[in-house]
């Protein structure tokens, strides 16, 4: 792509150029794709409302870029390839030319059953080449697609429909996973009995299982092919028309519907994924995500398709059936860059080294890690056995909101460090705030980490409340857009995520509002009051450790940790479930009734004697029986 980096000082002239001239510098890179219509102005932007705009008065179509254009040269190059949960099963690969076939006969599926431009379609697919086709389909279409990760509950699963009033759900009778097989279809079902905008379901089959279908809403996609054509002409889109929602957990206990549009989000993500990981046209590529996540969007099917890659998309988890499966798969496929998250790397870690010593991994040439950051001795592990320390590890730093990678090294060319991302991309304007919002010039001081120009693929808006999203990310600090992660800055720039300054929980890469699980936790009929807090988790990360008052003192602890445990996992998912549960009889509040959280995440990380200042509390000797009672 014309848009490839080359050398460390091609970075730091392009970055330059980003800063001095942010238009002409995305501008140019921009031109480097198909649009039906160019823009009329480059960026308009105002921070304070926030109202962002890129590539003002373009049209294109997403997959256009994803595909058409790559079919002359590329028809028969591969697109995807697709690896099951099941070593034992055979894995499927699709062609620039027959996944174009697939996402127009999809499109078509979709148009025959309703759905047009502007129309919200939730898809609810464990990782099967379908999800990534229907995401694709959806955006020819100008459909909106809400991606909900396949392991949400019903309720959580209910609640994104209904926040966006999606037209259509598409899911599948059941799911592999690992040694699990998980009823899909039975989760929308419930989900559905209180989700009055939803008019059709199309049903994947996966399992085979056999289904009751509704009538008049439920479809086959098997049945559904049978009646449309492989040709649909891609929709032009309007630069800033919605492309699709992704619900992401706060601080309340309501998720958020993060907004990302056409134009912007092509650009950026197209041009991160070249440079990041420095692709080459011969590269097989593998990201570990789940399209549920903005990972998954980003760099599983949106960057790697706009630069006619090969994109290998995983059905299964790193330990099935044992622990050496990823590099089961890498060797497999001659996998040559290799991205997946620190929870995974540290639980093979903790498996033993012979599982991946059983395996050459001489395909690899870039390694990357994505969702938290990675702690030394994990970096350490994963560039000496995996990367057999001649791979560069790519440490990304970036967020839902931000649509795509921020802070990372580019493949080889830029210096990387244990435990920092890196330098932050061209375009990317990372700054570290005081308190007070005054930035931070020194090195080696912790601040906020906030971004004080736009990038193509900053949020739009939370789907129906931007005054969220104004008074989530911008309103703290006028003239910033707030990450909520601290970080600081060594001597050469390099930035280091010190982790979140909000009430969100980090489990595994996922983010969770501590208000969101607290919700779940107070839905026990035994639960009187609860607060939720982050602690170090050896595998994920943060483990959640809840503190619970119940209405009476339970009869048995351990049967009540497990009925609260099992109310969390109906009510947001099994990922949400608490690590530790502690019952109290109180919690430390002030005078005004707010949780002093601070207090509880240093008695949950093991640290009672740095609780600082209680005398300011209601009842300060509430502290003492938590720290007694700590787990």
């Amino acid at each position: 792509m014309a848009y490839r980096i080359h050398s460390f000082d091609e970075y730091l002239a392009a970055y330059h150029k980003s800063v001095e001239d942010p238009a002409g510098f995305w501008g140019e890179i921009a031109q480097t794709f198909t649009w039906s219509k160019k823009w009329n102005d480059v960026l308009q932007w105002d921070f304070d409302g926030p109202d962002i705009k890129w590539f003002v008065g373009g049209t294109c179509n997403i997959t256009e870029n994803c595909l058409d254009r790559h079919l002359e040269k590329r028809g028969n190059k591969l697109a995807l390839i697709w690896e099951p949960n099941d070593p034992k099963e055979r894995f499927q690969r699709y062609t620039y030319k027959e996944l174009h076939r697939k996402v127009c006969q999809m499109a078509n599926i979709l148009k025959r059953n309703g759905i047009s431009k502007g129309d919200r379609v939730c898809i609810y697919l464990p990782m099967i080449p379908e999800l990534l086709i229907a995401s694709l389909a959806c955006a020819r279409l100008g459909a909106v697609h809400s991606v909900v990760f396949a392991g949400f509950s019903a309720q959580s699963l209910s609640d994104r429909i209904n926040d966006s009033k999606c037209k259509m759900v598409i899911t599948s009778d059941g799911a592999f996973r690992g040694a699990k097989e998980l009823p899909i279809k039975r989760v929308v079902d419930e989900a559905l009995e209180d989700c009055p905008s939803v008019k059709k379901v199309l049903v994947v089959n996966r399992t085979n299982w056999g289904l009751d279908l509704v009538p008049g809403r439920d479809v086959y996609y098997h049945e559904e092919l049978a009646h449309v054509g492989d040709e649909c002409p891609a929709q032009p889109m309007d630069a800033e028309d919605n492309l699709f929602i992704l619900y992401t957990s706060g601080s309340t206990g309501k998720p958020k519907g993060v907004v990302h549009t056409c134009g912007g989000y092509m650009v950026y993500v197209g041009y991160t994924f070249q440079n990041v990981f420095q692709y080459d046209e011969s590269d097989i590529y593998w990201c570990t995500a789940d399209i549920g996540w903005i990972t998954g969007h980003s760099y599983i099917v949106y960057g790697p398709l706009l630069n006619g890659a090969t994109t290998l998309m995983f059905e299964g988890i790193p330990t099935y059936p044992d622990p050496g499966r990823f590099w089961q798969v890498c060797d497999k496929h001659s996998v040559n860059i290799f991205y997946t998250a620190p929870t995974a790397i540290r639980s093979l870690m903790a498996a033993g080294d012979e599982h991946v010593m059983s395996y050459h991994l001489n395909s690899l040439k870039v390694i990357g890690t994505v969702g938290e950051p990675i702690n030394e001795e994990a970096w350490h592990w994963y560039n000496i056995h995996v990367g057999k320390e001649r791979c560069p590890v790519v440490d990304t730093w970036w967020q839902t909101e931000t649509g795509g990678i921020m802070i990372s090294a580019l493949g080889n060319l830029c210096p990387t460090k244990p435990s920092y991302a890196g330098l932050p991309l061209p375009g990317v304007q990372a700054v570290l705030l005081t308190n007070e919002g005054k930035e931070i010039t020194q090195n080696h001081v912790e601040g906020f980490l906030a971004i004080k120009f736009p990038w193509p693929s900053i949020i739009r808006t939370t789907y129906g409340d931007h005054t969220r999203c104004r008074e989530t990310y911008f309103s703290k600090f006028k003239g910033y857009y707030l990450t909520g992660d601290g970080a600081k800055r060594d001597q050469n720039g390099m930035y280091r995520i010190i982790g979140r300054v909000d009430d969100v929980i980090n489990v595994s890469g996922h983010r969770f509002g501590t208000a969101e699980i607290e919700n779940a936790i107070n839905a026990d009929p035994h639960v009187a009051e609860s607060a939720v807090v982050g602690y170090p988790h050896p595998i994920k990360g943060q483990g959640i450790y809840a503190y619970v008052i119940c209405k009476k003192q339970p009869g048995n602890e351990e049967n009540l940790r497990g009925e609260i445990c099992e109310t969390v996992a109906q009510q947001i998912g099994p990922i949400a479930r608490p690590d530790k549960i502690q019952f109290v009889s109180g919690l430390p509040k002030t005078r005004s009734g707010k949780i002093m959280r601070r207090i509880l995440r240093k008695v949950a990380e093991g640290e009672p004697e740095n609780l600082g200042d209680i005398t300011t509390l209601l009842d300060p000797l509430v502290v003492e029986e938590i720290v007694k009672g700590a787990m």
